[in-house]
């Protein structure tokens, strides 16, 4: 397996363990992982999706982020609230997460190992100087924000997934 290999499926394994999480919150999004608030499911989906295109879009190719309208709502510094009404419908953004990674696939796909070392577009912090560290991130994102969906459903009465 080589580094691209590697890449590929660590984005596979953290966006399908997530989204199973995710989609088992379908029908109960806004239940929050802890008596004091959080992260809730909905809020977790529409974060990995704004922040994948910081990561692809913004940092790795210099390009603007393809959901501004959603910015406020679950980009970096964003507050979740238990409001539907704040809120578009799961189903309305769960696709975005499906199709920016694709995106993030195909992009990784034409890329050569060396290039993982180039420099990305974001120069403020170290972890994500280069495109391999912002793909590092695109791996491990999902991951962190699993535990606030685990969390979600062992609030709603859910039994663990794996056991």
């Amino acid at each position: 397996m080589n580094t691209i290999e590697f890449i590929r499926s660590g984005l596979d394994y953290s966006k399908n363990w997530t989204c199973t999480l995710l989609d088992d919150m379908r029908d109960t999004p806004f239940v929050e992982p802890t008596p004091r608030g959080g992260n809730h499911p909905l809020w977790v989906l529409g974060h990995l999706i704004v922040n994948e295109s910081v990561l692809l879009d913004e940092w790795i190719q210099g390009k603007p982020n393809r959901f501004p309208e959603y910015q406020d709502l679950f980009g970096y510094g964003s507050t979740p609230v238990a409001d539907p009404s704040k809120y578009p419908a799961y189903d309305a953004i769960r696709p975005h997460f499906d199709l920016i990674r694709q995106d993030t696939l195909a992009y990784l796909d034409q890329l050569s190992e060396e290039q993982l070392d180039h420099p990305s577009h974001y120069n403020k912090d170290p972890f994500y100087s280069t495109i391999g560290n912002c793909f590092h991130a695109l791996i491990m994102h999902p991951m962190s924000h699993a535990g606030n969906i685990s969390d979600a459903r062992r609030a709603a009465g859910k039994s663990p997934l794996m056991t």
